[in-house]
């Protein structure tokens, strides 16, 4: 049974706002910060799963939509990626972004380590690495066709919102014991005075583009969709000048990088605040990512994954460990020892593991717990929100390159 590119849209409606309901409803998964689409997603999957258990009838759904709706995500992300605001956070943020680059190796050579020893594709453990948990299910979604069509994983898929699925939940119940190892071993204490993080704070509130409080009308919803369909053309125009190059970026890559480039360039040279008024880039961002997550859970296969439960799992625990220990010893040292560190690390083993959601609630318990860490509130969000998923991008590429 299968339904066409419509229904499958109008579907994923009804499942995301069963995803809403639920998360309203359920105390747990909002104490854990499970994403709506993935709530209902998943129920959904496993409803599916149950059905071809019983008479073995698969039930499949055409996903034209939503590789579309992958493109408007990212590229809505590059066109939020102001220069200034992203130099805001000074050495902090780029000591962290180096750190998280050196740790995503880290993470996809445990991967791949893991895969090997369980005598696995080491692809496998590629898809158990930064691709779905540094990356989360978004990154996921959008690298698993590669790994299908290209290495001959079919159920990468299946496998990649596994694993950003328990990342997330181990993320969320990591981030506070880091912090409460950290602030009794070594006695930490919040700033108790103004500090140059929080004059950094205060600068960056004041800092947000023009039109950040503007309501949201139907122009400004058109001329958020223009700049987007721009940036999604001259990410066709790139990605078909790399592949005639030999490169082999995926589309969505070079999308993110053209509507980047766009933002920081057209408002320079032309008599244009922004290219997007924020509120407006947010909604679309929103239904994009939230429809496309929704689509790609509920068509999940979970019966083609049944042989690698295992093997998953010993992945995930090592990832895990390795997670663990990395924040502990690693981000804490190079962050500056003290509370504000402690902190960001809370926030690491959200990224590490989940998202950028998940990192916050991890800082936001600690905050409200032992005190204000302004800094922290700044760094990790540019790191999670925008360096991550460029950087990310680059070193999957590169592992493919060696492992494919």
């Amino acid at each position: 049974m299968q339904f066409e590119s419509f229904a499958t849209f109008n579907i994923a409606i009804v499942v995301l706002a069963i995803g809403r309901w639920l998360n309203r409803k359920v105390g747990v998964l909002r104490e854990f910060n499970i994403p709506e689409p993935v709530t209902s997603g998943l129920l959904v999957c496993l409803l599916l799963a149950l059905i071809h258990a019983i008479n073995g009838t698969e039930i499949g759904f055409n996903l034209q939509t939503r590789d579309f709706l992958l493109l408007y995500f990212f590229a809505a992300i590059g066109l939020n990626a102001d220069i200034k605001t992203l130099l805001s956070g000074g050495w902090p943020l780029l000591i962290l972004v180096g750190t998280t680059v050196g740790y995503m190796i880290l993470q996809n050579l445990t991967g791949i380590g893991m895969a090997a020893l369980l005598g696995l594709n080491p692809l496998v453990g590629l898809l158990g690495g930064s691709v779905s948990l540094l990356g989360g299910h978004g990154t996921a979604i959008a690298w698993a066709p590669r790994f299908a069509e290209s290495h001959g994983i079919s159920n990468a898929l299946e496998i990649g919102i596994a694993c950003a699925t328990f990342g997330l939940v181990l993320a969320s119940l990591m981030g506070g014991p880091i912090a409460r190892i950290l602030i009794r071993r070594h006695r930490l204490k919040p700033p108790q005075s103004p500090t140059a993080a929080s004059v950094a704070a205060s600068s960056v509130e004041g800092a947000a583009p023009d039109g950040a409080m503007e309501p949201v009308t139907y122009f400004s919803l058109l001329g958020t969709l223009f700049w987007l369909n721009v940036s999604l053309g001259l990410g066709e125009l790139l990605h078909e000048a790399l592949k005639a190059a030999g490169s082999n970026l995926p589309l969505f890559v070079c999308c993110l990088f053209a509507a980047i480039f766009l933002t920081n360039t057209v408002p320079r040279l032309l008599p244009i605040r922004c290219l997007a008024a924020p509120r407006s880039l947010a909604i679309v961002s929103d239904i994009a990512l939230g429809i496309f997550l929704t689509m790609s859970l509920m068509s999940l296969q979970l019966w083609t994954i049944a042989s690698l439960a295992g093997p998953i799992l010993a992945i995930l625990t090592a990832q895990f460990v390795v997670s663990f220990l990395f924040a502990l010893f690693v981000v804490f040292k190079v962050m500056g020892r003290d509370y504000e560190a402690a902190v960001i690390c809370a926030g690491f083993g959200g990224i590490s593991l989940g998202a950028t959601p998940t990192a916050m609630a991890n800082m936001s318990a600690v905050a409200q717990k032992y005190g204000a860490a302004h800094r922290a509130f700044i760094i990790v969000p540019l790191v999670s929100g925008f360096f991550v998923d460029i950087s990310n991008a680059v070193v999957i590429q590169r592992f493919l390159n060696w492992f494919g």
